[in-house]
């Protein structure tokens, strides 16, 4: 169901820290024309932490709209509340959103019991599918791969994993035992082509925010099994991949969209502006790959 290219869209800020809603316009409008197949926001990428819920909800309102069926949206509504995510998650449908994507919860460190009655509960409350985001990194919790099992076996509406486990070995595995529609996204730009040579669908990506076409051809040359033009695309994305995640994400993005003049380099505390090694590094990049 959900096989291509998704881009986690940054949040942009005006400079007084408002929702920057003509650069989220004119940011989707890039990435659509650069032949991404759906829009993320309310990720990580989104800053969704430090968004209030009525900016939550008004960001997927404002994609759904802006986007007009030319891609899917995949809205952002997990929450480490089971309550509030089902909130999200039935304001999304309601606002028009393709698919759920939803964070496994952060800082309650549940058990795996615990995740399974979460993730059931939100789908259970809504009627669209649902993509459960693994990502040990910023959660502390992984979801095992016995749990996830259950849950697209119990829940039919939850129907794919966004995995940023950073373990090949577990994205692997969760491949050999999916059901036959169930898809596997990499939820790291520099395991995109590794995902998709085992078995994968696609990637919600970071680097498309500023390389949609590249990212595009990079996955529809792995999807169509062209390793060897794909290997050369990924080589030369290798950089960009290294330094997107030189101080936290979102961070480095948002400074190389800045210098785009795409958006402001804007952020909300406790995430904070790059430091000048790291802009260096940044830049240096930028320029090697012509994007400066």
């Amino acid at each position: 169901m959900f096989r291509g290219l998704y881009t986690a869209i940054v949040t942009p800020f005006t400079v007084n820290e408002n929702v920057d809603e003509q650069a989220l316009k004119k940011l989707i409008d890039f990435n659509l024309a650069g032949g991404v197949d759906g829009i993320v926001p309310c990720g990580t990428t989104g800053e969704s932490p430090t968004l209030t819920h009525d900016e939550h909800d008004r960001v997927i309102e404002l994609t759904i709209e802006h986007v007009n069926g030319r891609a899917k949206v995949l809205a952002g509504t997990g929450s480490n509340s089971t309550r509030e995510a089902v909130r999200l998650s039935k304001h999304a449908r309601r606002s028009g959103a393709d698919a759920l994507l939803l964070v496994t919860p952060y800082y309650n460190k549940p058990t795996q019991e615990g995740m399974y009655r979460h993730f059931r509960e939100i789908a259970e409350s809504v009627s669209i599918p649902s993509i459960i985001y693994n990502i040990k990194g910023r959660t502390g919790v992984n979801l095992e791969t016995d749990t996830l099992v259950r849950l697209m076996t119990d829940c039919a509406n939850i129907v794919a994993v966004k995995e940023a486990s950073g373990d090949l070995n577990q994205m692997k595995d969760v491949i050999a035992r999916k059901t036959k529609e169930f898809s596997v996204l990499s939820g790291d730009d520099n395991m995109t082509l590794p995902l998709i040579k085992a078995g994968g669908d696609g990637v919600i990506s970071v680097a498309s925010n500023i390389v949609p076409d590249r990212m595009a051809r990079l996955v529809k040359l792995g999807l169509e099994g062209k390793f060897d033009e794909a290997e050369a695309v990924e080589k030369e994305l290798a950089p960009l991949f290294a330094v997107e995640f030189v101080e936290t994400n979102p961070i480095p993005i948002k400074y190389m969209l800045s210098l785009k003049a795409m958006c402001n380099e804007v952020y909300r505390l406790p995430i904070c502006e790059l430091r000048p090694p790291s802009k260096e590094k940044v830049q240096a990049v930028m320029k090697q790959m012509g994007l400066l």
